[in-house]
């Protein structure tokens, strides 16, 4: 197969064409010299195309690309970068961290399988965590030398940009992504033609063709799967624009052309997976079609089944019962009728495979536990509660003995910390902190940072993040429709100054945004407090069709709006990865505050203690195991032992009682040249305890360890009740 440079690429100077080169590799999100090539050319168009550095190429002026490419300076700095560049490039896996730990595991590619990949925001194929968490995965698989090839869709219209109106309401807009102006490219067969995978819908209207284009993040490749094809049906064409948009029988449709369209992508490709991992249960149908291969190939059933879940890692991402896949049986037979006879099986047998409990309905978690046997939940705690949600699939075997391990999420170090803060981290911590993130040593000399030069550098990070909400702001009211009521309720009055709490992750009613409101008088007289003043930033992005996510955004906004307040709550609008950033470095406290025990995991907060924010949250999901108990790293609000309101009333006193008691008159202890010298303590502790237990490298080294090294050894597990042992 042909991934040429495509047409549309911009003829740059000579002497500086490599920027065409980095800009199509994904490389430079996470190289912070290389993002400085692209902004230094024009700073102000830099962030009219949102960092984008493809789209900022096609819009530069060419006289400043002739400048740039005769200022010696520039040149300097541009040389460093490209050959950086082709170090990585070059690099091979024998001496990478995976050819020094696990040599058995060079050249033997892992496919991973997601529904969404959180990279940057010039690529909206995200909504949030389950994305980002996949995007910080393979980022970390290329650092390592990981052989990984990732397989998702390729989303026209990405995921919703958030519009709130005046009254607080979420308006869901869709992102136009045009593939010529983003990091992508599309993949051709070697005559030329554009390369066509066909998925059968079974509806009458015949194949499915999709195209093929590529993302390129440093080593590793992420093919995206297109249906906007000329010659397909117009309803087909739209089929894969939106992310997670649509009914249920449209979730299934994209679930098709993910799971089953992927495999015969990565065949035409030439790959051959030595192992598979579906990152949640919407990848799920990538089991089947492989299960189907081997019986095509004269397997039985059962061996097929063996072989697949021998070689198949399954993440599963939620305790939540509406983040689980179900589809009505009559919509899997409209779909499936004519499929599953290619498994060796009839109808019963094949709904067997995703039936979960006797309860209606194919799910597709249940599918995926009964065809891989290398399972895991995303925290301790998570690990736990999926063991007692999916027993009924493992009837007697005692529920620690069920095959559901635990691999607690981290975070990709060089995405999240800083730009600002790095300097610091490149002075006082050992040359190859980089290489050695994991290791809990490696950030011992964290303290040595001289306290008044960490301050000044998040106090940097918290006036970057105030400064862009405001100017959101002000290009919000410069292009109308944007009262000066959204103004404020969009965090004119942010003070760098005053405590800032952060709050932002996706509005699901679980995740219960609001709790810090229910006194408002006493969170009034928190916030106002004219000695020890306290502010809170929200942000968030409710799904299209939560209505109760939506409403919870509009409280806080209009909340935003009472006098009580002054002015300091703020909800920044269109939360995505680039807000994200500024966020979890540029607040002080990062607050958390899921009903007990629904939060899986979480990842924000990781990247906020990697940025010395103290986390205050319920002992929920990763907190559980990241919390110091002498509250020496952050705080920790124990779950009430009650129900409903009065669980929300005992939690919510709880979070007062510590930010009155604790929090607040930490931060405004300061000495005699105004430095807190205690509050920076516990922001070092946090730094030194969280960044190499929850980094995305000590993630990656749990799953070669008990997942992927396994699985590539095609070792087995205690079989799942239901699996279908028929049909032979």
């Amino acid at each position: 197969m042909v991934m040429s440079r495509p047409s549309y690429t911009v003829e740059l100077p000579k002497r500086i064409s490599r920027l065409n080169d980095i800009a199509y590799n994904l490389w430079w999100t996470w190289t912070n010299p290389a993002r400085m090539l692209f902004k230094e050319l024009h700073p102000v168009l830099w962030d009219v195309v949102e960092h984008n550095p493809v789209l900022f190429l096609h819009r530069i002026e060419r006289q400043r690309l002739e400048a740039k490419a005769r200022d010696e300076a520039y040149l300097a700095r541009y040389d460093r970068v490209v050959a950086a560049f082709d170090r990585m490039l070059r690099e091979d896996a024998t001496d990478m961290w995976l050819g020094t730990h696990k040599p058995e595991l060079v050249g033997k590619t892992v496919a991973y399988f997601s529904a969404e990949f959180g990279l940057h925001r010039a690529l909206p194929i995200y909504s949030g965590g389950l994305g980002v968490l996949a995007g910080d995965h393979v980022k970390e698989a290329s650092d390592m030398g990981i052989p990984l090839v990732g397989v998702s869709l390729l989303y026209r219209q990405g995921y919703l940009r958030q519009r709130i109106d005046h009254d607080g309401w979420q308006h869901d807009v869709p992102a136009n992504l045009d593939p010529h102006a983003e990091p992508t490219v599309q993949v051709f067969n070697d005559d030329g033609t554009p390369l066509h995978i066909q998925v059968d819908l079974h509806d009458g209207t015949g194949p499915l063709r999709l195209a093929v284009w590529r993302v390129q993040v440093g080593r590793v490749s992420i093919y995206l799967l297109d249906s906007d094809v000329e010659g397909n049906p117009d309803w087909t064409r739209q089929l894969s624009s939106r992310l997670y948009g649509g009914d249920r029988e449209h979730r299934l449709r994209q679930e098709i052309v993910l799971g089953i369209g992927g495999v015969r992508l990565l065949r035409a490709l030439g790959l051959e997976p030595a192992y598979w991992h579906a990152n949640e249960g919407h990848a799920a149908l990538h089991m089947l079609e492989r299960v189907r291969e081997h019986v095509a190939d004269g397997a039985s059933t059962s061996d097929a089944i063996a072989a697949v879940r021998r070689s198949t890692v399954f993440t599963t991402h939620t305790p939540v019962p509406a983040g689980h896949d179900i589809f009505p049986d009559e919509m899997m037979d409209r779909y499936f009728s004519q499929y599953w006879g290619g498994l060796g099986v009839d109808r019963e047998e094949f709904l067997a495979l995703g039936r979960a409990d006797g309860e209606p309905g194919f799910n597709f978690t249940a599918l995926s536990m009964r065809l891989a046997a290398h399972i895991n939940g995303v925290s301790e705690k998570h690990g736990e509660v999926s063991r007692e949600m999916w027993s009924h699939l493992w009837s007697g075997i005692d529920g620690d003995d069920e095959p559901i391990d635990s691999i607690t999420n981290g975070v990709h170090l060089r995405t999240w910390v800083s730009p600002i803060l790095r300097p610091l981290y490149d002075q006082y911590l050992p040359s190859t902190w980089r290489e050695h993130q994991e290791q809990p040593q490696t950030w011992q000399t964290i303290e040595n940072i001289p306290d008044a030069d960490y301050w000044a550098a998040h106090q940097q990070v918290k006036r970057a993040l105030i400064d862009e909400m405001v100017e959101r702001s002000r290009r919000r009211y410069a292009q109308g429709q944007f009262d000066a009521w959204q103004v404020l309720s969009s965090g004119a009055f942010q003070n760098v100054h005053a405590l800032t709490i952060g709050f932002a992750r996706r509005f699901a009613t679980y995740k219960r945004a609001t709790l810090i409101f229910h006194d408002m008088d006493r969170l009034a007289r928190i916030l106002t407090n004219p000695d020890n003043p306290v502010q809170l930033i929200f942000a968030g992005k409710a799904h299209p069709a939560d209505e109760g996510g939506k409403r919870l955004i509009q409280e806080i906004y209009l909340k935003a709006r009472d006098p009580r307040f002054q002015g300091r709550i703020a909800f920044a609008e269109d939360y995505e990865m680039g807000l994200a950033s500024l966020l979890v470095a540029g607040v002080d406290v990062w607050l958390n505050n899921p009903r007990y025990p629904l939060e899986a995991s979480g990842t924000s907060g990781m990247k906020a203690s990697a940025n010395g924010v103290l986390n205050c949250s319920i002992l929920d999901g990763w907190w559980i195991e990241g919390f110091e108990s002498d509250e020496s790293n952050g705080w920790g609000i124990a779950p009430s032992p009650l129900d409903g309101a009065a669980q929300d009333e005992a939690e919510a006193n709880a979070i007062y009682d510590t930010l009155e008691q604790q929090v607040v008159p930490l931060y405004y202890n300061r000495d005699a040249d105004g430095t807190p010298r205690e509050w920076i303590k516990r922001s070092k502790k946090a730094i030194r305890t969280v960044a190499p237990a929850f980094s995305a490298r000590r993630m990656l080294i749990d799953y070669l360890d008990r997942m992927y090294g396994p699985a590539s050894a095609g070792e087995e597990s205690a079989a799942p009740r239901g699996l279908v042992a028929t049909g032979d």
